[in-house]
């Protein structure tokens, strides 16, 4: 029986003073990385790495259709219609630096998500339609495909948005729409309303996920377990069975496991909900994970971690656990090992002008 689990934002994304994870009693998962084995890839964007567990590569997925499939409360998409993901996004001035950033759902509420969708609609019905299905997740249903490289919107939150502008054959139709679409946001009433009262205003979307999908995605297990719409778009579209995360049934069948309760804290930096979320993860999954490893009721866990700066891989077999001379290793000391080197000086000083006289 094998799990896979894969938790975005588990590798916190900067260095600190004191780690991250200091003081936190994290004894299953420092098992796991002692008994097992474990190694830090190089950077891919966790979209990437998600779809390649369903045996799909590429830089063209679709990864607005698939993610408009796995959405629980809307109808299923129809045929023949092609997909963006058109979120509601905030941009602001950050020095020289035009930058992104995203809503929970807490954040935006369904009426005046459903009215901005409306105004957009009013623009662009010559384009497509746009539809919310949720707050903060919208989509744009194309009557045909469009050749052009959209970035995902995880890849360019807190970053400037100059380094992500679409790309290919259809970029400029792309650019200009996303121009519009930030016009008819900024000037909207409620966009005015909301910062009047000190919120963030939804002041553009951000377009992304274009692309075909070659060949139908495999079911990477017997079950998949997750709770974000594009793990269950892919689980759908491979006619595996999909279930919320549950360790029980996780460990009746080999199970791939998609936890990201940890990705938009690392993301936004907010280490205080970063550190309740891993203290969930320590003891709903990886304190029984051990203990089941100890027992052998597990012959493979594996767990992928992708991060900003790289990915990390935690391999533990069944055999692993007559290693009795491998020691339990602190998940701080693992962060603090792959934090970026410290700028170091050069110890002789500074060329000085030469010195002339007048």
């Amino acid at each position: 029986m094998q799990i896979q689990l894969l938790i975005p934002g588990l590798l916190w994304p900067t260095a600190t003073l004191l780690g991250p994870a200091a003081g936190l009693a994290l004894d299953g998962l420092a098992a796991l990385l002692g008994r097992g084995t474990h190694s830090m890839l190089g950077f891919e964007p966790y979209d990437r790495q998600l779809a390649r567990l369903f045996g799909l590569e590429g830089d063209a997925l679709p990864l607005a259709a698939l993610r408009r499939l796995g959405e629980t409360d809307a109808p299923p998409p129809t045929d023949g219609n092609h997909w963006l993901c058109a979120d509601p996004v905030n941009l602001s001035f950050a020095r020289e630096h035009l930058l992104l950033q995203g809503f929970d759902d807490d954040q935006l509420p369904a009426e005046e998500s459903g009215q901005l969708v409306a105004a957009l609609n009013e623009v662009f019905a010559d384009l497509g339609r746009f539809e919310a299905c949720t707050p903060t997740r919208w989509y744009l249903r194309l009557p045909q495909a469009s050749r052009v490289t959209l970035y995902p919107l995880d890849d360019v939150v807190g970053r400037p948005v100059k380094h992500f502008l679409p790309e290919g054959e259809d970029a400029r139709l792309w650019q200009r729409t996303m121009n519009e679409a930030q016009i008819v946001l900024h000037n909207h009433a409620l966009s005015r309303a909301r910062e009047a009262s000190g919120l963030r205003a939804v002041n553009s979307v951000w377009l992304w996920g274009a692309g075909e999908l070659e060949r139908m995605p495999q079911a990477p297990a017997a079950l998949v377990q997750a709770t974000d719409p594009l793990s269950i778009g892919l689980a759908r579209a491979s006619q595996c069975p999909v279930a919320t995360p549950d360790l029980a049934s996780a460990l009746r069948q080999d199970t791939l496991v998609v936890i990201d309760s940890l990705h938009k804290p690392a993301q936004r930096l907010d280490l205080d909900a970063w550190r309740r979320g891993l203290e969930a993860l320590e003891r709903d999954w990886f304190a029984p994970l051990a203990e089941a490893l100890r027992r052998g009721r597990i012959d493979t866990l594996r767990l992928t971690a992708p991060g900003d700066r790289g990915t990390l891989v935690v391999a533990n077999r069944r055999s692993d656990r007559w290693k009795f001379w491998r020691k339990p290793y602190a998940f701080d000391a693992l962060l603090k090992s792959t934090a970026p080197a410290p700028i170091t000086l050069p110890d002789a000083p500074p060329p000085t002008a030469p010195h002339t006289d007048r």
